[in-house]
């Protein structure tokens, strides 16, 4: 709890802060890289080219001071277990948290100048080291349960033991231990974090949702390619991936981890997907068919054509194994009837007035964030609860469009 003196003047000073705040972030990278430049390795350098990393740090810690003086409803501990999990996956420390909080309170300072006083930078100081000593507790029992030393290595290498290239676009890799240990158990909806050196000094790390089944000696990713825009350079990782990456080949990965359970509870599902955000999904409905093949479930998933659909041969085998499955299939361009038997094709983008419910029905979303948002309002006007829908979010800006 912020004590009352500091939240009468993180009250006062929080449109000042507010305004600054991308300023403050931008300096904020900058010290921190320039005194720690081994912490580039912890963070997606193409979210810092264009920005939108900078912009989330800041969110985060307004959003969060929001919190603390009642300025705000969102629901923190849901957000809290988000940033949680995605931290563990990275391996994030105790100690770096100590460097963040230095450099993010020295970037406050230079960039509004007289303007902090000691009594601002005191109460300021006291939200960060709140959020932080949260998140510090968090992460060490997700630490704990995934079976991470105090020492927090997450990495351990694993084997790609298979290679299907889905897509023009789109590979999955099957990887096993290399050490010939256990797979860990999973649930469907998490991910696992994948760390590959492009030279000295020049890690990157992605978060892969698991796309097979739990419960079986590997794990399978589905990683579409990123191309470069015009606003933004390729993805480093996934153009590894699939350019690199062969049979044979090792890869470092973290345990699996994130808070979304794409099969909570035992009543009816509902999982809508968009792009390569069916990966969650299709690893749902093969631990379904596993488990619960009677469970009533139905899939709605969106692409831009037919061929480029990863993974429809095992959809179709796994609507052979769900009897009680529904599927809805979405294409902007449709060329055929998608040769899916029992699968229904529509034309254009998903209509969430169009999407079948059923009463008491639990929902999953995967894709996009303006996707999700859209399908999640679509869904809460026609009588879903806002606390039935789970969602998968990756990357910068999962705060403000989470309850929009």
């Amino acid at each position: 709890m912020l004590s009352a003196s500091s939240a009468s003047i993180i009250a006062a000073t929080l449109p000042l802060v507010t305004a600054h705040g991308d300023e403050v972030t931008g300096t904020f990278y900058d010290r921190m890289f320039a005194a720690h430049p081994q912490l580039l390795n912890l963070f997606n350098r193409g979210n810092q080219a264009t920005g939108a990393q900078r912009q989330a740090l800041a969110a985060s810690v307004v959003a969060y001071a929001e919190h603390l003086t009642g300025a705000t409803d969102l629901p923190w501990n849901a957000i809290l277990d988000r940033i949680s999990h995605k931290h563990a996956s990275l391996g994030i420390t105790p100690a770096q948290y100590t460097i963040v909080g230095r450099h993010l309170l020295a970037a406050v300072a230079e960039v509004l100048g007289d303007a902090v006083t000691p009594e601002i930078a005191a109460a300021w100081d006291e939200v960060y080291w709140l959020m932080a000593c949260e998140l510090i507790a968090r992460e060490g029992r997700l630490y704990h349960s995934a079976g991470v030393g105090p020492e927090v290595n997450v990495w351990r290498s694993w084997r790609v033991t298979g290679r299907i290239e889905e897509t023009p676009d789109i590979v999955s890799l099957t990887l096993a231990p290399a050490d010939g240990g256990p797979v860990p158990a999973f649930t469907p909806g998490q991910y696992v974090s994948v760390a590959v050196d492009r030279g000295p000094h020049d890690q990157q790390i992605r978060q892969y949702s698991l796309s097979g089944r739990p419960g079986t000696n590997s794990l399978r990713i589905t990683v579409k390619r990123v191309r470069s825009t015009p606003d933004a350079p390729a993805g480093a990782v996934s153009t590894y991936l699939h350019e690199r990456v062969a049979v044979g080949d090792t890869l470092r990965l973290s345990p699996p981890f994130g808070e979304v359970n794409a099969v909570s509870g035992d009543g009816p599902l509902l999982l809508v997907s968009a792009g390569i955000g069916l990966t969650p999904a299709m690893s749902a409905l093969d631990h379904l068919a596993a488990t619960a093949p009677q469970r009533q479930v139905t899939l709605v998933h969106a692409d831009r054509t037919e061929s480029a659909h990863a993974l429809r041969d095992e959809l179709g085998r796994l609507i052979d194994e769900l009897p009680e499955i529904a599927v809805q299939l979405w294409y902007e361009e449709v060329v055929s009837d998608c040769g899916l038997p029992g699968a229904q094709v529509k034309a254009g983008l998903v209509d969430p007035d169009l999407i079948p419910l059923v009463p008491g029905v639990r929902a999953h979303l995967c894709g996009p964030v303006a996707f999700m948002a859209g399908v999640r309002r679509g869904l809460v006007a026609r009588g879903v609860p806002a606390e039935n829908i789970a969602y998968e979010v990756f990357g910068p800006g999962m705060l403000r469009h989470d309850h929009n």
